[in-house]
């Protein structure tokens, strides 16, 4: 598909989710070093020139994608853990985290891209920005993690999110097996090994809130 430019505001936001959808598809393909920006421009159907109208870099890019899953999230999360009461069960707020996590694989799928690689490639104004809106995001999660949980500081909150976080690089893990690995894992001796997202950050929720709450 080839572009003609846009005359409208609506054309323009209609562009801009072009690119962007383009955008996911092949970061989640090929990672975050493989994607250029010319080769977003090819999968969208735009020159490298009308690129430019919309964004000025690769990682511009990829930090709107992610900011606009992430508001998701943080929407939903928020949503969901709300319903939860004071003190409330620890496995029932796991499966309330998990379940959140599960309904967002869009998400799931750029997390660890942010962390193994954007960040290392983005300029300091970039960075700035993009950890104001993150900061501000997570707050509002960690207010209602310390409105379940009230022996937690917000500091606590904050290492729980870091700390889950770390634990949901296993969801590609799971979800981009090959064949070869698959039949690996299909072997009873390597069943041990083999990552299951839901289970695993299932079993590292109460864990790690018992732990927090332990300090």
């Amino acid at each position: 598909m080839s572009w003609q430019r846009a005359r409208t505001e609506d054309k323009k936001i209609e562009r801009k989710e072009a690119i962007c959808n383009a955008a996911f598809q092949l970061f989640k393909e090929d990672g975050y070093d493989k994607v250029s920006f010319n080769a977003i421009a090819a999968e969208a159907g735009f020159t490298k020139s009308n690129m430019y109208r919309y964004f000025t870099s690769k990682e511009e890019i990829f930090l709107n994608v992610f900011t606009e899953l992430f508001e998701d999230w943080t929407t939903d999360c928020n949503k969901r853990l709300g319903k939860l009461a004071e003190s409330a069960d620890m496995q029932d707020f796991a499966k309330t985290w998990v379940d959140c996590q599960l309904a967002h694989p869009k998400f799931l799928d750029l997390a660890p891209i942010l962390f193994l690689s954007l960040e290392r490639n983005s300029s300091y104004e970039q960075l700035v920005i993009f950890k104001t809106k993150s900061k501000e995001l997570l707050y509002s999660i960690a207010v209602e993690i310390v409105r379940v949980y009230p022996k937690l500081e917000i500091e606590q909150a904050f290492q729980f999110l870091n700390l889950s976080f770390a634990a949901t690089c296993n969801y590609q893990a799971g979800s981009r097996q090959n064949e070869a690995l698959k039949k690996v894992y299909r072997q009873e001796i390597f069943q041990e090994l083999k990552p299951d997202f839901e289970r695993d950050l299932s079993l590292a929720v109460p864990i790690i809130l018992k732990g927090l709450e332990a300090l």
